[in-house]
């Protein structure tokens, strides 16, 4: 087995240093780790979340036993989203790729895994053409397209659509005071005795309309408060604030919902303390950076930009996954069209955590796509 081997990587050498990135602030800097099988250079993969550290990434040695040099890389953002804009973790993951050139690599792919997924589909998108000249909020990018090569291919495990249709399925719409996280309508809380499972269709469609009304009451409010902002002498361009209960999807509860081989509850335990807890999806959260991953402006949705990519695509669908559903596998098939393949993974969760035996089942499914770019 190759040693694990550590990338730093100056995104912009000789850029300014930054103070709103987390950890990450040298011009930035972003660190990966892989590993390089012997032999010639012929097929490498990155692997990369927007903010999850993916340094030790359950496939980065799986793939460097079948010949491929995986490397696990992490953004600026790694470990704090609070900031985070999807525009700048694709300038992050452009510098990745061109490591990866640099070194002598005839093919380079990606794998997105789970939130790395929207992130992909949004990277090969506009390294195909790009159109993210500016942010969500309206400030220029300043991206250039030598800042994103293409990929030759495009790997989803455990796919999430992207944060912005996360943000839509999840929000709790039962919140009635944003200052309040104990505040609660009973009328909508899926959470609350009354409501029983399986839920009532009724109550599934007023649930869902209450979701979009309160998302898009933070979105305007976002809007309204960056205008407040910028056109006050001397105030800051951005602030962060706190999104209360971003854990309320039912089919966390209720798996005759977009059935498959789950079992209740989220990826993070029982839904309702995830509901409630101090440190959850988009739970603090600058105005900017919620534009950017969380609101309807984003510019990263996984299945629009990956329909806007032309590279070969392989999808793993884990079956046993409490967070994507046949619904999510059915979006990306639509979105990849004649280009894509799904590979089910049988009772696989969302992280194949505890699961071993199906890490080669996914390794291999992986590698055999790779070795056919």
């Amino acid at each position: 087995m190759p040693e694990l081997q550590l990338a730093v990587i100056d995104v912009k050498p000789g850029a300014a240093l930054e103070s709103q990135s987390g950890l990450q602030m040298l011009r930035p800097r972003i660190y990966g780790a892989y590993r390089a099988p012997a032999g010639p250079k012929r097929i490498a993969a990155i692997v990369m979340h927007p903010t999850s550290n993916f340094m030790g990434h359950y496939l980065i040695a799986p793939l460097a036993e079948r010949g491929i040099c995986c490397m696990g890389l992490n953004s600026r953002y790694v470990g704090n989203d609070t900031v985070l804009l999807m525009e700048r973790a694709i300038q992050d993951l452009g510098a990745g790729v061109q490591y990866l050139r640099a070194a002598g690599y005839e093919k380079v792919f990606l794998v997105g895994n789970s939130g790395g997924a929207a992130l992909a589909a949004f990277y090969q998108a506009q390294a195909e053409r790009l159109t993210a000249t500016h942010f969500a909020d309206g400030d220029p990018t300043h991206l250039h397209p030598g800042d994103l090569p293409p990929v030759d291919g495009i790997a989803l495990c455990a796919a999430h659509l992207g944060r912005t249709r996360l943000m839509r399925d999840w929000i709790d719409p039962s919140v009635t005071d944003e200052h309040d996280p104990l505040s609660v309508d009973p009328e909508l809380d899926m959470y609350d005795a009354r409501h029983r499972v399986p839920y009532d269709a009724g109550f599934l469609a007023r649930f869902s309309a209450a979701q979009q009304a309160r998302l898009a009451r933070i979105e305007q409010w976002c809007l309204d408060r960056l205008a407040l902002l910028r056109g006050t002498e001397g105030a800051p361009r951005d602030q962060t604030f706190i999104v209360y209960r971003t854990h309320a999807d039912p089919r966390c509860v209720d798996l005759s919902l977009d059935p498959n081989d789950r079992l209740p509850g989220s990826v993070w335990g029982d839904a309702r303390q995830v509901n409630y807890s101090a440190n959850a999806m988009g739970r603090t959260t600058s105005l900017t950076a919620f534009l950017s991953q969380w609101s309807s402006r984003s510019q990263a949705d996984g299945p629009t930009n990956l329909a806007r990519t032309t590279v070969p695509k392989l999808l793993l669908t884990y079956t046993g996954d409490q967070s994507t559903f046949p619904s999510t596998r059915d979006a990306w098939l639509a979105a990849g069209g004649t280009r894509i393949r799904n590979v089910d993974i049988v009772g696989g969760n969302h992280y194949l955590a505890g699961q071993p035996a199906l890490v080669p089942q996914a390794a291999d499914a992986i590698a055999e796509f790779a070795h056919s770019l």
